[in-house]
């Protein structure tokens, strides 16, 4: 009997061990952090750009102060970081607050965390930029040929409540050589820009952000902002893609101006950069 339970026992324990091991495998291969097939490395030259991330640290409900540690999404901003890296542009990484940007330690975890992250956590030129990231009110927005809103759980509660970034969307709109993206609730940054009459800039124009359906799912629906209820509030047209957990959805939608380009979560992390990337070769090679 003692020998049986001992078998069991070791059965049990090599199970787990492959469950645990298995894991990054198996959800990627149902569908997290997905390679986007048509990536590609542009030789960029004097081309810059700029990725924005909230400053907010607390998970907290409402009228509440204290909850688990959040932030930024980390490969919400590695991912796009390396995808423009690679395409020999500069970045620069800036905040709502300027200073060390909190990254949610729950991204870190074995299981979901990206190849751009462990490189991240050795790369001290990045990670040095993340401490030390630029006060979006210092941003000379203007000079940025790409520029990019992160999301995270943070990012609820800042993003769209920033009326200086809203005005920094707004400038980098209004320049022609600049294009815009935002993944998850990274979006949330659009929600303030205005045109020169006041009206919102995103109104009826194609967009995604992270669902609804998502959030619950994933028992935080609690945070002050929801990227979709805010996203249709402002007249976006707003489109997703589900799956048995929104966790595992992905989609990227192009504006038809092809200014704006959004992924709906962490898992457009590749391909929306990508997409920044190919509309701003296309608009220098048509110049």
């Amino acid at each position: 009997m003692k020998k049986k339970t001992l078998k069991i026992i070791g059965l049990i324990s090599v199970v787990i061990i492959l469950l645990f091991i298995a894991l990054p495998t198996l959800l990627n291969n149902a569908g997290l952090h997905p390679v986007f097939e048509g990536s590609k490395n542009y030789d960029f030259k004097n081309t810059k750009a700029v990725i924005i991330s909230t400053s907010h640290s607390i998970l907290s409900k409402p009228g509440e102060t204290d909850g688990k540690l959040t932030g930024v999404f980390a490969s919400e901003l590695t991912v796009p970081y390396y995808e423009f890296i690679n395409s020999g542009i500069e970045v620069d990484i800036a905040s709502i607050n300027g200073g060390e940007i909190p990254i949610d330690p729950e991204s870190f975890f074995y299981a979901i965390k990206t190849k751009e992250d462990d490189k991240y956590l050795n790369d001290e030129i990045l990670l040095k930029k993340v401490k030390n990231s630029i006060l979006i009110d210092d941003l000379d927005i203007n000079q940025y040929d790409l520029v990019f809103i992160a999301g995270g759980w943070g990012a609820a509660y800042d993003l769209g409540y920033s009326e200086i970034l809203g005005k920094k969307i707004s400038q980098a709109y209004y320049n022609k050589k600049t294009v815009i993206g935002a993944v998850c609730h990274g979006v949330l940054g659009f929600i303030k820009a205005k045109d020169s009459l006041g009206n919102l800039i995103i109104e009826n124009k194609r967009m995604t952000g992270v669902t609804n359906k998502q959030i619950k799912e994933l028992g935080i629906d609690f945070t002050p902002l929801h990227p979709e209820d805010e996203l249709i509030k402002a007249g976006v047209i707003f489109e997703s893609k589900t799956a048995f957990r929104d966790v595992f959805a992905n989609l990227t939608v192009l504006d038809e101006e092809t200014k704006f380009v959004t992924g709906q979560n962490q898992n457009a992390g590749h391909e929306t950069p990508q997409k920044m990337m190919e509309i701003l070769n296309n608009n220098n090679n048509n110049r």
